[in-house]
């Protein structure tokens, strides 16, 4: 199961590039570059399975034999483990996978080459996503694909509970209702991760976030997100939410999948994961239900980082445009599931996956995720805290936050 967002546990030296302790102002720079006219790159991902490990190799096979260069492309077992070691031992891949929450860890330390301006049509990335990338006013590195959440459900379930294409809800009101019809027996209406990454569509939705959009301000315990999550409260409260690991499920799509959710809130990684897993479960895809500010979802995606202690940096940029054209873009979206960050190649996807079109249309609204360096632990901390929201106060879970996050920001200046 691909779950972009989660949060993983930093070692030690990653804490330290948050910092100042490994840098060294390593790959300032200065690293001397090679010029020959076949260069051999290494690259460094993590895969969420066979099919997205073969087709990242068989496109950098591609480009290999057009550009004459060579190209070596390994599987991280801990891709943020791996890449604070290679950057502390000033040997990293020429390009690798750069996951949202390490991204502004990794730019504040200097191991990032800022390719963006080298790209002439960076204005077809998702805007969104091209703000999660940028640090400094720079824009470090293309996004590789997105996801946005939808409101996933049971098809079968629906029908069962008496309800129609014309009952998908779409308001907050219609979904606590519908959620309420759909809970009986061993099936919950709605299950979902506790989790920033799920709930926090709520506090978008509300008129909230956790910053405001420079990511300069702290705005977490704001009317508006304590709304959000008093509301999900409500549904816990009820019976008709529950999160995923109450009904013995690592996540929304296995509950979804296994009949114990009617329906749930997740990514576009769900269609890849239903595929494999419950490959006889109906099930469709529509918008997340307007809250009292309207529209929202949460985007998610990583990056292609280049090294800048690489000795091979114009190669590596030279591939990652490769490997990110609309044509391979539209190429991984067959192959592993994938949306294109790409909005040319957008039109071509729904086309492909008509049943994907509530997850491309949210691109438009979607908020992106915090990329501060530092902030991984201040969410990781959040996480903990909405696992207990059924027992807490939503205004004691936001200040916490608030708090967290001022120390974060502070930090990070």
């Amino acid at each position: 199961m691909v779950n972009r967002p989660a949060v993983t546990a930093l070692v030690s030296c990653v804490v330290l590039l948050a910092g100042t302790g490994c840098s060294s102002d390593f790959g300032g720079g200065k690293t001397a570059q090679d010029s020959s006219s076949k260069q051999h790159l290494t690259v460094l991902i993590a895969s969420s399975g066979d099919a997205e490990t073969k087709a990242v190799k068989d496109a950098a096979a591609a480009y290999a034999k057009e550009s004459g260069n060579t190209v070596t492309v390994d599987v991280a077992k801990d891709i943020n483990q791996q890449l604070a070691q290679s950057f502390a031992g000033h040997k990293p891949p020429d390009a690798f996978y750069v996951n949202s929450d390490q991204f502004a860890n990794y730019a504040k330390a200097g191991s990032l080459y800022p390719y963006g301006d080298e790209v002439k049509d960076v204005g077809d990335f998702s805007a969104q996503l091209r703000t999660s990338f940028t640090y400094d006013g720079k824009l470090v590195c293309l996004p590789k694909d997105n996801s946005t959440l939808g409101l996933a459900i049971n098809t079968d379930l629906w029908k069962k509970a008496g309800l129609t294409d014309k009952d998908y809800p779409t308001t907050w009101a219609q979904l606590k209702t519908v959620a309420a019809k759909l809970t009986k027996g061993k099936v919950t209406g709605l299950v979902v991760n506790g989790e920033w990454a799920r709930l926090g569509v709520f506090m978008k939705e509300a008129g909230g976030w956790i910053t405001d959009a420079g990511q300069t301000k702290m705005t977490a315990d704001s009317a508006q997100n304590v709304e959000a999550l008093t509301y999900v409260r409500s549904l816990l409260a009820s019976g008709a939410l529950k999160f995923a690991k109450q009904v013995d499920t690592n996540w929304g799509g296995e509950a979804l999948g296994t009949g114990k959710a009617a329906m749930t809130v997740e990514g576009n990684w769900l269609s890849g994961g239903m595929q494999a897993d419950y490959p006889n479960v109906k099930y469709a895809v529509v918008p997340l239900p307007a809250g009292p500010s309207g529209k929202g979802t949460l985007a998610f995606s990583q990056c292609w980082g280049v090294a800048k202690d690489s000795a091979h940096r114009a190669a590596a940029v030279d591939l990652v445009k490769y490997l990110t054209t609309s044509a391979q873009q539209v190429k991984n979206a067959a192959a592993f599931g994938v949306m294109p960050s790409r909005t040319s190649a957008q039109a071509e996807y729904v086309k492909q996956n008509p049943s994907a079109k509530a997850w491309v249309d949210g691109s438009a609204y979607a908020q992106g995720p915090v990329t501060i360096a530092g902030f991984d632990k201040v969410l990781t901390q959040f996480n903990t805290e909405l696992a207990a929201l059924a027992t807490t106060d939503p205004k004691k879970i936001l200040a916490d936050l608030q708090s967290n996050g001022e120390q974060a920001l502070t930090k990070g200046d």
